[in-house]
């Protein structure tokens, strides 16, 4: 068991996992409101962060090292880098509370649904709302880290990137309630529909 352990916390894929939250104190610190060279940098090592999320699948599917351990570590390295950014973005002012709120209470209350049918063997598929929510936060949290005002690559118009981070935010919202609403009437359907199953 020991042995299986190690050598699940040593596979590649495990370890740039456990790189992407050694990354996120890193983001955390180079925050910044009045520096555009610290909100730089804190937005390529989110990128960074956000690019192991696709390089960790594929490398645990690609070597076959898929494992316990990477399905815990994984979802949780996902949150803790969304959540940990957006909460200090609360502290620096660039986003009002209620929308973190609304964001993690989302996320907590569908989490509990998925355990819920995970005990009671209820097979609920993934919606795409919830995928199109993670691609909409996770580029809505990129123009958000750069903040300042800059040129658009190769067009030369002045972009404000935390208005439009902003924005994107808004945007991302909405479609988690929509998803989060869509996965509690998937759960209650297949919940129903297994009431009404006869036992044998």
């Amino acid at each position: 068991m020991a042995s299986n352990l190690r050598r699940e916390v040593t596979n590649l894929p495990n370890l740039v996992t456990m790189g992407r939250v050694v990354v996120i104190p890193l983001v955390l610190y180079f925050m910044d409101n009045y520096n555009p060279l610290r909100t730089f940098i804190a937005s390529l090592l989110y990128l960074v962060a956000a690019a192991g999320d696709f390089l960790d699948g594929y490398l645990a599917r690609s070597r076959g090292q898929v494992s316990m351990l990477g399905k815990f570590l994984d979802p949780l390295a996902d949150k803790l880098i969304v959540n940990a950014v957006l909460v200090y973005m609360v502290a620096l002012a660039r986003v009002p509370p209620w929308i973190v709120v609304v964001l993690i209470g989302r996320d907590l209350a569908v989490n509990g649904l998925r355990s819920i049918a995970s005990a009671q063997g209820l097979v609920i598929a993934a919606s795409d709302g919830g995928k199109i929510k993670t691609a909409l936060q996770l580029v809505a949290i990129m123009l958000l880290l750069i903040h300042f005002r800059y040129p658009a690559l190769g067009v030369g118009i002045p972009v404000d990137y935390h208005i439009a981070g902003w924005w994107l935010l808004l945007l991302s919202t909405v479609v988690s309630l929509y998803s989060g609403a869509e996965y509690m009437r998937h759960f209650l359907a297949a919940a129903l529909k297994q009431s009404r199953t006869p036992t044998t």
